[in-house]
């Protein structure tokens, strides 16, 4: 009688983590928890809004549910703070979901700061000001970490934040010139920066007026109101150098802004009336490029250019 083969070791069938290739030990596992039990990020610079986009993410959590763990470290108090996840978390809610799936991180609380950031800046639309303090937070979280880390860059810490800025503008595309620029947005009072966002007052122009006081940045929104216009960036500069001068007085800010002023426009063409002028298989943009020459001309015509 023939003998018998010895039984096969039963497979170990790896976890989930480890199919996809993540740490355990740095990830934690993946959990169904309470959604009352999330809290928002401290401080955190992303805006969550109920616009179109959160319209399509509430749709594919309906129909889905929520298929990427919101990443989360856990809190002193009790609960967990999101790291990312916000959005995931609001469409949630709005879909009535009592339990969301979470994964744990340990993190300390400037590696959470770095975490958090770089998570929301693959966004396709940022804000001006969620760039801004998302930027502020992680320098400030990068600077403690360097100056725990190398007591000699801590020593030079002009240094050490202009390599700070570099490796910030390398993850997020920028240069460490435009992040500090984007950091120095963070000065302006939230209803100017609230101004940048809604392209009202442009980013240059922005960066200048930064540099004036709070209470200068005050008389310049009751001059903006009456005299109906917003200051380009020759008369931002005006301003600067008049702050510096302690001359910026409500007087002088009418000066400024009345020569050459850019009045507030809201100038909409109309569909229809753009097409009584192109075949309908031109591209949008053709039309633009066309549009854009024309008034060039114009403007050389009449500038005597």
């Amino acid at each position: 009688m023939a003998a018998k083969k010895p039984l096969p070791e039963r497979v170990k069938l790896k976890n989930l983590d480890s199919l996809f290739g993540i740490d355990q030990e740095q990830t934690g596992q993946v959990l169904d928890v309470p959604i009352n039990e999330l809290f928002p990020f401290q401080n955190h610079p992303f805006k969550v809004l109920d616009d179109e986009k959160m319209a399509q993410t509430v749709e594919s959590v309906r129909e889905n549910g929520i298929l990427v763990p919101i990443m989360v470290r856990e809190r002193p108090e009790g609960g967990y703070e999101v790291i990312s996840g916000h959005r995931r978390r609001h469409a949630a809610e709005i879909v009535g979901l009592e339990k969301v799936p979470i994964i744990i991180r340990n993190l300390t609380d400037d590696e959470a700061v770095i975490a958090m950031v770089d998570s929301n800046l693959q966004r396709e639309e940022i804000l001006p000001s969620e760039k801004a303090y998302a930027y502020k937070m992680k320098m400030e979280a990068l600077t403690h970490q360097g100056k725990k880390g190398d007591i000699s860059k801590a020593s030079t810490q002009l240094g050490w934040k202009s390599e700070t800025a570099n490796q910030i503008g390398e993850t997020a595309g920028d240069s460490k010139n435009q992040v500090r620029r984007y950091i120095r947005l963070t000065e302006l009072l939230p209803e100017l920066l609230d101004m940048v966002d809604a392209k009202k007052i442009k980013f240059n122009p922005a960066v200048e007026l930064s540099y004036i006081l709070p209470e200068e940045q005050g008389l310049l929104l009751e001059v903006m109101k009456e005299d109906e216009v917003v200051p380009s960036l020759s008369q931002a500069q005006q301003i600067k150098k008049l702050s510096q001068e302690k001359k910026c007085t409500k007087e002088s800010l009418h000066a400024v802004l009345k020569v050459a002023g850019i009045k507030e426009r809201n100038v909409v063409l109309k569909h229809e009336v753009i097409m009584q002028y192109f075949s309908a298989d031109t591209s949008d943009a053709e039309i633009e490029s066309l549009i854009v020459r024309l008034l060039e001309e114009h403007r050389r015509k009449h500038e005597g250019i």
